[in-house]
């Protein structure tokens, strides 16, 4: 894991201890996610993932969808409630979970904002792909605890 040091204006969304279950991207997924971070950049990009849920989460999927955000792009994300439908039906069809939600940190760290707390449900993880200058910078993954504090959780790529 990146060793990113956690401001004080995000130390109220993130926990200490990590999550217990980790994320396995296929290569496939991961360079979806990669490429659509870089690609959008200044703007945050984000999307959906699948795959098999466990104490392994394996991700075998990825779906890009438009950042509907409306202003700043560049700070924030929003995904159309259409979109979630769509994402639900795509999971059923597949035979896949729906396991989370990936987005784009453009020229700032892979850490969860209070923005990004305030949007999230339990269950899914939370994938943060930083972008430094249009070039992948770092990659992290969260998921709520049940303090409803995001704890990191390991993630391999």
């Amino acid at each position: 894991m990146a060793d990113i040091t956690v401001k004080d204006t995000q130390a109220q969304v993130v926990a200490k201890e990590t999550y217990p279950s980790k994320l396995e991207l296929s290569s496939e997924a991961w360079e979806v996610m990669r490429k659509d971070a870089e690609n959008r950049f200044p703007f945050e990009c984000c999307g959906f993932f699948y795959g098999k849920d466990g104490e392994v989460r394996k991700v075998s999927l990825t779906t890009v969808v438009e950042n509907s955000k409306e202003g700043d792009q560049r700070r924030r994300f929003e995904i159309s409630p259409l979109d979630y439908m769509r994402a639900e039906k795509k999971a059923a069809v597949e035979g896949l979970d729906l396991l989370g939600i990936y987005h784009s940190h453009p020229n700032h760290p892979a850490i969860p904002s209070v923005y990004d707390l305030k949007q999230a449900v339990p269950h899914f993880s939370y994938i943060i792909v930083s972008v430094k200058e249009a070039a992948f910078d770092h990659v992290r993954s969260w998921r709520l605890n049940d303090d409803g504090k995001f704890a990191e959780e390991q993630i391999n790529y």
